[in-house]
C-alpha cells in the first residue's frame, strides 16, 4: 500500500523543478548562486508556510554533497543535536543541520548550537515563519545569512496544483491520459482505493476550473495546503468539484493539531474576527490556540502588528496596549497571561478601525521600489557645509512650508487618503 503523502511524492528535487522565489533562486540570484557554486554557509528561511522552505533546504544540501539531518525544534534538543555531532562524518562530508521552527528554540538551547555552527562541525539550515531579528539570538543570527522568502503568488499556487493533479491521477485510477477538462479516465480500479471509487466499474477524475480558482484562493499562498486538500478530496469522492472541496473541507479528516496547517488557520481566523470587531470569536479563537499549547507571544505580536495595521489613526492607544499585553505575557507567562491576552482581544476587537496609515505605508513603499532613490529636492537636503550651501541645499527652506517636500516625479501625490 502506498502511504506516501502527495506532497513528498511532489517535492520538487532542483531548482529546475522547484516553483516560486524567483527573488532567490532565479538566474543570477543568491541561493541558486550558492547552490550552483556548492558554497557552504549557514543561514536562515523566513517566510509563510508551505512556500518551499523544507525544499530549498534539501536541495542546497544535495547540491553540496553534505550529510543532511532534519529536527523539528518543537521536540528536539540538546541530546538531538550532540549525536549529530559526534555521529562520525560519512567520507569527510560536511553535515548541514535543517532545524524547522527555529524559533521554538530557547536561548539556551541556541547558545548550544553556537559553538558548533562558529567552527564548522554544524552547516545550520534554520527555518521560521517568525522574524529571525525577534526569535533567533543576534550571535547565531550574526553567522547566518537570512533569506526571506515570499507567499506563493496565484500563478505560483496554480502551477503546484496542476502538477499535483498529475501526480496523483494516474495512480488511484489506474493508466489513463489525461483529457482536455483535466480529467483522467480510469482503466481500472486500483483494490486500495477508497470504498466509494471501487464501487465505480467506469468513470473519471474530474477537476473543474471553478474548483481549480476557489483552490487557489483558498491556499491564500500556501502550497502545502493545496496539495492535502487534493489528496483529502480525491481520497474520499473520487473527484475534485467545489462541493467535494468543501465537503473535505469540514471532514474531520482535515482536522489536525498545533504542529499542522490548522495553527495557521487559527490565527487567520483570529485576525479576522478582530478586524470585523466579532470580540466573542476573537476570543473563541485566542482559546483556541492557547489550548493547543500555542505560544502567548506569538498571538500577543500578531496584536501588535493588529493595532497599527487595522487600528491605526483612528485609535492610536491600541499599539500602546498591544504592547503592554506583549510585554504582559513576556514577563508573566501561562496560563494568567491569558487574561491579559483576553483583555487585550476585547480592546481591539471593539476599538474602531482605519487603515489608513497601513495603506499609506504601503503606496509610499510601492513608489520606493518603483523608482528607486527619486533626488531628493535641494531646499529639503541638510547642508552642515558651505560648499553644501552654496549648491543650494537648504536653500528657501521654511519651518511651515505649504508646497510638496516629495521627489518632482512625485509632486503632488498623496498617500494618506
Amino acid at each position: 500500500m502506498d502511504t506516501e503523502p502527495l506532497a513528498s511524492k511532489i517535492r520538487p528535487q532542483n531548482l529546475d523543478e522547484f516553483i516560486g522565489q524567483e527573488h532567490l533562486v532565479g538566474t543570477d540570484k543568491p541561493l541558486r548562486i550558492a547552490i550552483e557554486q556548492k558554497h557552504l554557509f549557514s543561514f536562515v528561511l523566513w517566510g509563510p508556510p508551505g512556500v518551499g522552505k523544507t525544499t530549498l533546504a534539501r536541495i542546497y544540501a544535495k547540491a553540496v554533497n553534505a550529510e543532511y539531518f532534519e529536527l523539528s525544534a518543537v521536540s528536539a534538543g540538546k541530546d538531538d543535536i550532540k549525536k549529530i555531532v559526534d555521529r562520525p562524518s560519512m567520507l569527510g562530508q560536511p553535515k548541514i543541520l535543517f532545524l524547522d521552527e527555529i524559533h521554538r528554540f530557547n536561548k539556551a538551547q541556541q547558545d548550544y548550537l553556537l559553538p558548533f555552527v562558529e567552527s564548522g562541525k554544524l552547516y545550520l539550515i534554520g527555518a521560521t515563519t517568525e522574524n529571525p531579528s525577534f526569535e533567533v539570538i543576534a550571535a547565531l543570527l550574526s553567522r547566518c545569512r537570512v533569506f526571506t522568502l515570499s507567499e506563493l503568488s496565484d500563478n505560483d499556487i496554480g502551477n503546484i496544483i496542476d502538477r499535483a493533479i498529475k501526480r496523483l491521477s494516474p495512480a488511484p485510477f489506474g493508466p489513463g491520459q489525461p483529457g482536455r477538462d483535466g480529467s483522467f479516465e480510469k482503466k481500472g480500479t486500483n483494490a486500495l482505493a477508497a470504498p466509494s471509487l471501487q464501487k465505480r466499474r467506469k468513470g473519471e477524475f474530474k477537476f473543474d476550473k471553478k474548483a481549480r480558482e476557489w483552490l487557489i484562493s483558498m491556499a491564500n499562498g500556501d502550497a502545502r495546503q493545496a496539495i492535502a486538500m487534493i489528496e483529502n478530496t480525491a481520497k474520499l469522492y473520487g473527484k475534485i468539484t467545489m462541493q467535494t472541496l468543501a465537503e473535505t473541507l469540514q471532514s474531520k479528516f482535515l482536522r489536525y493539531d498545533k504542529a499542522g496547517e490548522e495553527h495557521y488557520n487559527a490565527i487567520s481566523a483570529f485576525i479576522k474576527s478582530m478586524r470585523a470587531s466579532q470580540p466573542d470569536a476573537a476570543l473563541y479563537y485566542m482559546c483556541r490556540m492557547i489550548a493547543a499549547g500555542e505560544d502567548p507571544l506569538f498571538i500577543a505580536r500578531r496584536m501588535v502588528v493588529f493595532a497599527s495595521e487595522d487600528i491605526g489613526l483612528a485609535q492610536p492607544t491600541a499599539l500602546v496596549v498591544a504592547n503592554a499585553v506583549f510585554r504582559a505575557c513576556e514577563t508573566i507567562g501561562l496560563p494568567e497571561c491569558a487574561e491579559n491576552l483576553a483583555h487585550g482581544v476585547v480592546y481591539l476587537s471593539q476599538a474602531k478601525k482605519d487603515r489608513s496609515a497601513y495603506n499609506a505605508y504601503l503606496a509610499a513603499l510601492g513608489d520606493v521600489k518603483k523608482f528607486g532613490n527619486l533626488p531628493i529636492p535641494l531646499k529639503i537636503r541638510n547642508a552642515p557645509t558651505e560648499l553644501m550651501k552654496d549648491l543650494g541645499y537648504g536653500n528657501a527652506y521654511e519651518q511651515y512650508d505649504k508646497e510638496s517636500y516629495l521627489p518632482d516625479k512625485l509632486k503632488g501625490k498623496k498617500y494618506l487618503k
